[in-house]
């Protein structure tokens, strides 16, 4: 995500959201999140709630990639 002229606190809250170097199971999970992210930075200008909303974003994102990636280990699709 291009982060150029935006907020220090803006960009450090999209760090995360890459996902291409997942496996295709959770690259498929992972990549809603990201797209929303990059909607909400195209689209709201910088501000707290901005900053707060993309790391709860990426906080719902990281507890859904966590569990795709339990449930594929716990069914042995490694």
């Amino acid at each position: 995500m291009d982060t150029t002229g935006r907020h220090p606190s803006t960009a450090q809250a999209v760090r995360g959201f890459a996902y291409d170097h997942l496996p295709a199971d959770l690259l498929e999970v992972s990549k809603p999140f990201h797209d929303l992210a990059e909607a909400l930075l195209g689209r709201l200008p910088d501000d707290p709630e901005l900053s707060a909303a993309l790391r709860k974003l990426r906080e719902a994102k990281d507890c859904a990639v966590l569990l795709a990636a339990l449930t594929r280990t716990d069914e042995g699709n490694r």
